[in-house]
């Protein structure tokens, strides 16, 4: 008898269609699966094997083959366990199911019989659904997550005794049921507020523009300067994350399973800090087998901090260029090519020089000319070029360390943040652009007019930094995202002052 059973696979973040077609046949007792499995698909009839036996059940001393479909597809990890083994019961008539072509399968059998939870369950649940799935069947530690998806039933099932149970009618298995936009309400979490930062209010004020407008921005200053503290507060001033966001999200943390314990979805913006130490591949992505995402895609829709910039190995750096660009990482394997999304934040901090005092007013600089150009070139022009911001955080006064008043806390920075990001989503409605950052050069030339004042501003800058058209145009999305943190609908020549001061601010440096 031939039995289909549906079930999902993952190529990158996205999900995929897979046919468990079973056919048991009189012969010598084989099994043979076909269909491009890999080591894991194949091993899986070792663990279905134990795990029917175990529950009480039989596998036929028959021919079993099972064909994978599509055929010219790979076939990788261990979610097909539990199609497998629900297409042998079918097949072997050991169990009876209705409408089994509205229903789909993922999990991995133990070899008891229970089920063991998989990762990607999210982007699997809505591939199931977009392919007309009613009733999706997973492993109990995997329901939740799969019932953010509305519109389709998700079972959570924990053996493969409970299963058959529940097609019997004798102990059915209830829907899971999320409220997903509820969880959204009740996000609680803490995170650290701007009211704690004393004095630096330059500072403050680049990362509300970086925020506002979804900007890269590198700070630079001497160490204890407060750095990374800044770096650790701008989560509390970004816009709270859309559904559609939270969803992209979690699909990509799910796939690298991190996503959190009793949380089916990611509500709050990802900060990710590797340690200088990290490789290219870590940063970016990849691995063996199908590629991992890396920091950079853990980090989509949130920020990427990047703690003593020059630290980081040079090769992790430049292959940030383009993901940054494009807000993509694509990796090219002989097995296939993988995207995952990037569109970051990215927050980056560096001492000035190799002992970190260049230029600090209360030490005396240890370093030659020639070791701070040395530690400066770690850090490739083409890279600062897609940084839009960069600041300076000089040692912090005594007088401001001493005061007892309290700065102004994150709530009311978040507040002019969020009425800035209002106004870029009505001016780019229906266009896929959602900040000033991601602005094409189209666009540029369309929302960032000049008059002749600002334009002849912006020359004697571009002439006199030697800068870049990429330079250029960062100036003109931040000069844009200023212009909106004022509530101007023209970018005025103050606007374009400013962000060119935030442009030209390591230039001395490098001088």
């Amino acid at each position: 008898m031939i039995t289909k059973i549906n079930s999902v696979g993952l190529s990158g973040i996205d999900g995929y269609y897979i046919g468990v077609e079973t056919d048991i046949s009189n012969g010598i007792p084989q099994w043979e699966v076909v269909g491009m499995p890999d080591t894991a698909v194949r091993e899986s009839k070792e663990r279905i094997r134990s795990a029917l036996k175990n529950s009480g059940l039989m596998i036929p001393g028959k021919r079993i083959l099972i064909n994978l479909a599509p055929a010219d597809v790979k076939k990788e990890g261990t979610c097909l366990d539990l199609p497998i083994a629900v297409g042998i019961l079918a097949s072997s008539e050991q169990v009876f199911v209705h409408d089994m072509d509205k229903m789909c399968f993922f999990g991995e059998l133990s070899l008891d019989g229970t089920l063991r939870g998989v990762k990607g369950a999210l982007p699997m649940a809505i591939t199931a659904y977009q392919n007309g799935a009613k009733q999706l069947f997973v492993p109990i530690g995997n329901a939740k997550e799969a019932a953010v998806v509305e519109g389709i039933d998700v079972f959570g099932v924990e053996s493969i005794s409970a299963l058959i149970r529940h097609f019997t009618g004798e102990e059915p298995i209830l829907p899971t049921k999320v409220n997903a936009r509820a969880l959204f309400e009740q996000a609680t979490d803490e995170l650290p507020d701007f009211s704690d930062v004393k004095g630096q209010e330059s500072a403050k004020r680049a990362l509300e523009i970086a925020a506002a407008g979804g900007h890269n921005i590198l700070m630079i200053g001497p160490p204890g300067s407060g750095k990374t503290m800044l770096a650790q507060r701008i989560p509390s001033i970004l816009p709270s994350m859309t559904f559609d966001e939270a969803l992209e999200v979690t699909k990509v943390h799910s796939i690298a399973g991190r996503l959190p314990k009793n949380m089916p979805m990611v509500v709050s913006r990802p900060f990710r800090s590797p340690h200088h130490t990290v490789s290219a591949v870590g940063l970016t992505g990849g691995g063996s087998g199908i590629p991992k995402p890396g920091e950079i895609s853990l980090a989509h829709h949130g920020i990427l901090f990047l703690d003593e910039l020059p630290e980081f190995r040079k090769d992790a750096l430049e292959v940030m260029r383009q993901p940054l660009e494009d807000g993509t990482v694509t990796i090219t394997r002989a097995g296939g090519t993988y995207s995952y999304p990037c569109n970051i934040m990215l927050v980056a901090s560096m001492n000035p020089c190799p002992c970190g005092y260049y230029g600090d007013k209360n030490h005396d600089c240890s370093c030659s000319a020639s070791k701070i150009s040395s530690y400066l070139s770690k850090i490739s022009g083409p890279l600062l070029d897609r940084i839009d911001l960069h600041i300076e955080v000089p040692a912090v006064d005594y007088d401001d360390l001493g005061r007892k008043s309290t700065a102004e806390p994150s709530s009311e920075i978040k507040r002019r943040v969020d009425k800035a990001r209002e106004i870029q989503l009505k001016r780019y409605s229906g266009t896929g652009i959602y900040s000033n950052s991601c602005l094409t050069a189209a666009m540029i030339d369309e929302v960032c007019v000049l008059d002749e004042d600002s334009s002849e501003l912006l020359k004697n800058a571009f002439e006199m930094l030697g800068l870049s058209a990429r330079a250029h145009n960062r100036i003109l999305k931040v000069a844009r995202t200023i212009a909106d943190l004022s509530g101007n609908e023209k970018i005025a020549k103050e606007n374009i002052a400013e962000a060119i001061r935030y442009r030209s601010l390591d230039r001395k440096f490098w001088a």
